[in-house]
Order: structure tokens, then sequence, then C-alpha cells
């Protein structure tokens, strides 16, 4: 898998921009502000529709314009793919595959498989829960177009149950035979979630002890350890008994959107207790995981995003990271940098083609 064109078009703070990739490395240099992340966020949300550092997508549009374009080519197995993703004021999203619009957009995560390490990544340890399930939940998408079709169904069914009991609440009225209803959707499909979940990590957590090892010479152990109410009761008794709060609350307290993810460095949590530098080669180390998870299971390289990273590392982390280069681990690498001589020098020791691209 490699990305060979790219164009961009209102993207931001970019009226337009054209690339063509080398297969292997690609560097963005120039000074803070003037778009590298935009670059790199750009071949982000063609894989996965929206934008890594954004959410809102109408604040993806640029300032005074009407409407964004990004347009790829991809190779995937020898094969040409044209995605484009496009998006007018006051209309939906719309990606494109050869032409040819998605339905939902949800059919489109997948095709294009791509791990991105930013500093932004620090929202995983200092952020709360729903940030580590969305991790959680977009590896495991990626390979599992029917776990992203539960998990959106679930979400839904949620908030339908929590409508509801708002809507009980503010008529002072209750009906035990619809919750039940909502009960019994819910039940078989958050039960379906965890399992998968369950089992994600459990082959997840080696390969990520493998890297954090790899990164910090094995300084001290760490652990990924899964939170979730259904590892105590099952899920149709927690959401039948727990009726009573959730009236109170007026939303559901139960369920797998309740779940976590414990960083942890030596048995304690690592946000309190590890240092600026174990918490970086935490989340590269976590990163790096999710890539090689992601190359195991789909039998292909997906892309390689590199935010900034080489300003926050020390030589020692670098230096990992080129090995891991040379070794071939990675594909297509794209990396944003503000020093155009150190870029230069780092990407010089893999021995492998690059581009620099000076903006």
């Amino acid at each position: 898998m490699f990305l060979k064109q790219l164009t961009l078009l209102n993207y931001k703070n970019i009226s337009q921009q054209n690339f063509d990739f080398d297969t292997k490395i690609n560097c963005f240099v120039g000074k803070n502000g003037i778009g590298k992340t935009n670059i790199l966020d750009s071949i982000y949300h063609l894989a996965y529709g929206k934008s890594y550092f954004n959410p809102l997508a109408i604040q993806n549009i640029k300032h005074d314009e009407d409407f964004f374009l990004l347009d790829a080519v991809f190779f995937k197995n020898d094969k040409e793919e044209k995605v484009s993703c496009s998006l007018k004021r006051g209309q939906k999203k719309v990606i494109k595959r050869n032409n040819k619009a998605y339905e939902k957009i949800a059919e489109h995560i997948g095709l294009i498989p791509l791990v991105i390490i930013s500093p932004a990544d620090n929202d995983l340890i200092a952020e709360g829960s729903d940030v580590r399930r969305k991790f959680i939940d977009g590896v495991i998408s990626v390979l599992d177009q029917s776990y992203l079709n539960q998990l959106l169904q679930y979400q839904k069914l949620i908030a339908q149950r929590n409508a509801l009991l708002k809507y009980f609440a503010l008529n002072q009225t209750f009906d035990q035979d619809t919750l039940t209803v909502y009960n019994e959707q819910l039940t078989p499909l958050g039960n379906t979630i965890f399992e998968k979940r369950k089992q994600f990590l459990e082959n997840f957590i080696s390969i990520f002890t493998k890297y954090y090892d790899l990164i910090s010479d094995k300084a001290e152990s760490v652990g990924l350890v899964y939170q979730s109410q259904l590892k105590e009761e099952p899920l149709e008794n927690l959401l039948q008994n727990g009726i009573a709060k959730d009236r109170a609350a007026q939303y559901t307290n139960f369920g797998i959107h309740k779940d976590d993810l414990s960083f942890e460095i030596d048995g304690y949590p690592i946000k309190k207790f590890g240092s600026q530098g174990q918490q970086k080669s935490f989340l590269i180390a976590l990163k790096l995981a999710q890539f090689e998870f992601i190359k195991e299971k789909s039998g292909e390289l997906p892309l390689l995003l590199f935010d900034d990273i080489f300003d926050k590392l020390d030589e020692f982390r670098v230096t990992k990271i080129i090995n891991m280069v040379n070794n071939d681990t990675f594909g297509q690498i794209f990396i944003s940098d503000t020093h155009p001589d150190r870029t230069e020098k780092i990407v010089q020791q893999t021995h492998q083609t690059y581009k620099i691209f000076n903006l």
C-alpha cells in the first residue's frame, strides 16, 4: 500500500497543493503554522473519513471558502485506487472510491490502513476514557467491518435509550416495557463488542510490551489493563439492575460505552507516576503496536505518519525508530518537521529513497 499523488483544495489553511510522493519516505518541512500537519491530516482524512485533529468537519474548510476537496491516488495490491473526500457548506461529506460515492462513510473504513503518531496522542493519557475507547475501536474497525457496524448500532441505541430516560423525567412518567425493548437490543450487541475488545487486547498487549521494551531498553515494566463492567456482571443484569440509577441520572450508566483502558508503569497509572519521557515512549510503543497489529492481521503495510515527533524525542529514541525503518519494519512514511537539516540527516540514515517538500 502506498500513496502516489495527493491534491488539496481549500483544506484548513491550504488553498491548493499538489504532491507526487516517493514510495518510501516523504518529508514536509517548514515553519510552524505553514500547514505541515494539515497535509498529514488530509491523508488521515482520506483513510478514515474524518480529521485526526478537528472532528468538526465544517471547520476543515478554509476560511471564506465554501468547500474543501481532497483527491488522491493510492496503490493497493498493485491496483490503483482513486479516493476523494469533499465537503460543501450545508451539505453532507462525500467520499468516493474510483469515482463512486459511498452510501455510508463507514463502508470506506479499512480500505487504507494508516497509523499516525503525533504530539496530540498525549490526549490518550491526559483525557477521559472515551479517547482510549476510540483508540481500541479504531484499531479493531480497520480490520472488522462488522465490529464497526455493531458499534454504531449500539451507540445509536444508547442515544435513543438516554433520550427516553430524559423523556420519562421531563414528563414524570415511566414505561418499563419500552425500556426492556432497548435492553434486549443492547445486550447481544454489547456482549459481542465486549468479547471482541477483550480478544483484541489479549493479542495487542504483548506487541505493545515488545515495542516499549525496544524503545526504553527494558527500563521499566508497562501494562495495559482492560476495564469493563461486563467483567463483573452480564450486561443484561447491569441494565436491569441499574434502572433506578439511570432514571435518576437520565442516562445509561452501565454498558460497554463505559469501558476504559488503564495505562500503567510498574503497576501505577502512568498519568500520575510516569515521567514525560516515559509517557512519550509509552505512546509511541502504543502506536507502533497498532501498526504491527494491523500489518499482521491485514497482510499489508499501513501508511505511517510522524507528526512533529523528532522535535519531541531525544536522540536515543529517534535512533531506535530509524533502525526499525532500516529493518523494513515500515512501508511508506510521511514526516513533518520544522528543521530541514535535521530531517535530511535523519532520513539519510535510513538508506531508503526519499523526497523532501519545503513548504
